[in-house]
């Protein structure tokens, strides 16, 4: 599976200069944030392949202008074709303002969406835009990681963490490291391809939750093999399949 993967500064190759093959071979786009909707709304609409994204701390303007055609997994867990992915958008807060979070809002955000990732038997990809601490971010209030995410990686082992924030102009950038737990970091500042081998996650409707299997798998059999998004939590935060 491959996976364009953008965040925060658009790239002028794939707007300014876009060509049909850059985006013909892509399965997913995902957006780690700080990026204008129209230019979401571009590529969603150029690939013609689902986009999802979580918010910056720059989105504010989301509220008013939503990036049509895209996908919010802020706060959920979204199955696509087995990639079982969790987003938790926002920064550490740094002045008063909507997408940023104190630790202990950003630690209130994992608990509660964990009963999601144990009805999806785990996750593969876990997307926010701020770092974890100590694994890419920075000494700064605005750009210092969150610790609930490292316990979040700790707990779950997703196969790979996307986020963005930390700019590579700002001189403390690494594309990609290795946390300790296992999980492949990759900061998606501008734009970085990601490609999933098919043995990196389950199957759909084999990730070994016996209900949530259960349930892809009958959707399967009424002839939807690529599943609709549906609710499958009876929560707010309800997470969605694809």
């Amino acid at each position: 599976m491959k996976i364009l993967v953008v965040a925060d500064e658009e790239s002028r190759s794939l707007w300014d200069f876009y060509e049909p093959s850059k985006l013909e071979e892509i399965d997913l786009i995902i957006s780690c944030g700080d990026l204008s909707p129209h230019y979401l709304q571009f590529l969603v609409t150029m690939s013609h392949c689902p986009l999802l994204y979580v918010r910056g701390n720059h989105d504010r303007v989301y509220d008013m202008t939503p990036p049509d055609g895209c996908v919010s997994i802020d706060g959920r867990v979204y199955d696509f074709k087995g990639v079982r992915i969790l987003g938790l958008g926002g920064s550490m807060r740094y002045k008063p303002g909507p997408c940023m979070y104190s630790e202990r809002q950003m630690s209130l955000r994992v608990l509660r969406v964990l009963p999601s990732v144990l009805w999806h038997g785990g996750i593969d990809l876990l997307v926010t835009h701020a770092p974890a601490a100590g694994w890419g971010d920075m000494e700064d209030l605005p750009h210092r990681g969150f610790r609930c995410f490292n316990l979040l990686l700790d707990r779950c082992r997703p196969a790979y963490m996307l986020f963005g924030h930390v700019h590579k102009s700002y001189g403390h950038f690494v594309r990609e490291r290795t946390h300790s737990s296992g999980t492949v970091l990759v900061n998606a500042w501008e734009t970085v391809l990601l490609e999933i081998p098919e043995d990196r996650h389950p199957r759909q409707g084999h990730t070994g939750s016996p209900l949530y299997d259960l349930q892809v798998r009958r959707l399967a059999r009424k002839g939807r093999a690529d599943v609709e998004r549906i609710a499958l939590a009876r929560t707010e935060d309800a997470p969605y399949t694809e």
